[in-house]
């Protein structure tokens, strides 16, 4: 952890505000870890989605979802762990805000057997595949054909539980094919939000507006 204390300022400051912080001390005391245990790299081993939150030195935020073959989300040992990413639609967000700023959230939950869930905080960075193999055992190989571009490697800062008295129980379902890496617009979902329907809009109306 970059201090002693845990959480933000802005934590503690409402924890006195409302009262809370016999509450949240025992918390920190009994569920924060400063680097994983063997409970949680078993946990993480058998995941194969994970949410994950990244802000720019703004602190304007994002979050987005990856997915892959239980275990994708590597641990190199208690202190380190490393998510695979792959060719995707260009934008580079979540890495962008790495690039400015290191800290990230992940959110790990299982929905399927025991319904818990595993935050992990830390500080990445960003690891060409190549460079990373060299140096790293075990690395999950290459998915459904998928080569991985670049790796993102998090240190360890915070991991702690995710209780489950709100997350619902879901039953895996048989699904079509995934066309891993594809760039065909259906497979991807096309233009699902109607987002670029409504670009479409907007360029006529500004040429109209331009006439």
């Amino acid at each position: 952890m970059p201090s002693m204390q845990c959480g933000s300022d802005g934590e503690h400051e409402l924890q006195e505000r409302y009262g809370t912080q016999d509450r949240a001390a025992r918390f920190y005391h009994d569920q924060v870890l400063e680097q994983l245990n063997p409970t949680m790299i078993e946990f993480i081993g058998r995941m194969d989605m994970a949410f994950i939150a990244t802000s720019d030195k703004h602190g304007e935020c994002d979050s987005t979802f990856r997915a892959g073959e239980p275990g994708f989300l590597h641990v190199i040992d208690e202190r380190t762990i490393a998510y695979p990413e792959y060719r995707g639609n260009g934008v580079l967000a979540s890495l962008g805000n790495i690039l400015e700023n290191p800290h990230v959230g992940i959110l790990l939950i299982d929905f399927v057997r025991d319904l818990i869930g595993l935050h992990i905080n830390g500080s990445a960075r960003i690891i060409p595949d190549a460079t990373l193999r060299n140096a790293v055992s075990g690395l999950p190989e290459n998915l459904k054909g998928r080569t991985a571009e670049r790796w993102v490697v998090v240190d360890v800062e915070e991991a702690y539980i995710h209780c489950r008295k709100h997350i619902p129980h879901l039953v895996p379902a048989d699904r079509e094919r995934r066309d891993w890496g594809t760039d065909n617009v259906r497979a991807k979902g096309g233009d699902y939000f109607g987002a670029k329907a409504q670009s479409g809009d907007r360029v006529e109306v500004a040429a109209l507006v331009t006439r």
